[in-house]
């Protein structure tokens, strides 16, 4: 464990990639995903983190060249760019906090399961119970928040992403897909069933997260690196990204060979533990409970966060993690996040639904690193069509995906 949290460390703002990435959420889509139409919608995950990491590297590189963060660059730079960059504050603050609410309902609802089993006699008292432990939770992070400073978030985000990662894929040891499965999974198609549009935009909100890209440049300023660390900034990204592509694999294999065919429906935090049960037997429920845990709680810093950093960066352009704003912000997110646990909603719903929005910021934010990337007089190496060509795909997807969301939502 020592030597991997080295390793995840070398890298650092990586971590953050991931924590933004892989929480609840992914650990949910994924089983779903796996459940209901087995590896098919592997291809949505490789380009969705294909895109992801060329835009993880677009970001950082554009800061190291430049010395500007993402919202102040749009502000600065592009037409309009005041109100372009306001929309995206609006657009990913509501999408992230989304996604806290949907990330502290199924933790705390983990926890409670983890409980339950062991004494059976909680089941009465559990809105109670899954209540105080999202208070406890949520608390204690907001604590760590307002005393720490970065190389503290950094190295509880490594914690949480070894933990999570070394639960998911020791889990595919025991249940590996059939090799033709993954390769009929990786040729685009999209299942012609109720719902597969939301489940798709969830898939790609939870992967293609908008908040990792806008916060990378500010992360990669509180590393302390400069324009001599370009080459481990590029490795970074690309770790980031196969580690993003790992993991959330993993899960949807698990839950596709255990799953897949099965006709048996995920509908409660409990109900995801029976993707492991069949290979792993009594082992099943804790290893699934570790890993989605350490998703839950690598996400809930970053996601605390996304709005007084951004607000940070589109007035200064620097890391604001110390401020009275920064504290005010971070306690009213703190409060919103109980929603689920106060009117005990049911989380996996929530969790699906709350991914939803975040698709939807997308295409902006990609065209803003677009108009940025090929900006003359940036310093930025030129020549690079092939970073070009993969951003400009990732725009198309992004408009596909959100216009496929939005016809299933309002359908």
């Amino acid at each position: 464990m020592k030597k991997l949290l080295a390793f995840l460390l070398s890298f650092g703002p990586g971590i953050f990639a991931i924590g933004y990435t892989i929480g609840t959420g992914s650990v949910t889509a994924m089983i779903v995903a796996g459940n209901s139409f087995g590896m098919g919608l592997l291809w949505v995950l490789f380009l969705s983190c294909l895109f992801s990491g060329v835009l993880i590297y677009v970001s950082g590189s554009y800061y190291l060249a430049t010395g500007e963060t993402a919202l102040y660059a749009v502000r600065k730079h592009l037409p309009r760019g005041k109100w372009l960059a306001i929309a995206i504050i609006a657009a990913v603050g509501i999408g992230q906090w989304n996604s806290l609410i949907g990330i502290l309902g199924i933790t705390s609802n983990v926890i409670f399961e983890i409980l339950a089993i062991n004494f059976p006699s909680l089941q009465e008292y559990q809105y109670g119970i899954v209540l105080g432990t999202a208070v406890l939770v949520i608390g204690v992070f907001y604590l760590l928040l307002v005393k720490g400073n970065y190389s503290l978030f950094e190295r509880v985000l490594a914690l949480f992403v070894s933990l999570m990662g070394l639960s998911f894929v020791f889990t595919l040891l025991f249940v590996f897909p059939q090799p033709t499965e993954i390769v009929q999974g990786l040729i685009p198609k999209i299942p012609e069933v109720k719902g597969a549009g939301i489940l798709i935009a969830a898939f790609v909100g939870t992967t293609m997260a908008a908040a990792t890209f806008l916060s990378r440049p500010l992360f990669i300023q509180g590393k302390g690196w400069t324009k001599e660390n370009t080459g481990i900034q590029r490795n970074d990204s690309i770790i980031a990204a196969l580690l993003i592509f790992t993991i959330s694999g993993s899960i949807m294999a698990v839950a596709s060979g255990s799953l897949y065919g099965s006709g048996r429906e995920i509908t409660q935090v409990l109900d995801m533990s029976g993707a492991l049960e069949p290979s792993v037997g009594k082992f099943a429920v804790s290893i699934f409970f570790a890993g989605t845990l350490s998703a839950g709680l690598s996400s809930i810093f970053p996601c605390l966060m996304i709005v007084p950093l951004m607000l940070g960066d589109y007035t200064s352009g620097r890391l604001d993690v110390e401020s009275g704003r920064f504290k005010l912000i971070t306690g009213i997110a703190s409060i919103l996040a109980l929603s689920v646990p106060v009117t005990g909603f049911n989380p996996i719903q929530g969790q699906i639904f709350t991914q939803v929005f975040n698709v939807f910021a997308l295409p902006l934010v990609i065209g803003c690193f677009l108009y940025l990337w090929n900006r003359k007089g940036t310093g930025l190496p030129g020549g690079q069509w092939l970073t070009n060509l993969v951003m400009v795909a990732a725009l198309v997807f992004s408009l596909i995906i959100s216009w496929n969301g939005l016809v299933d939502v309002f359908g």
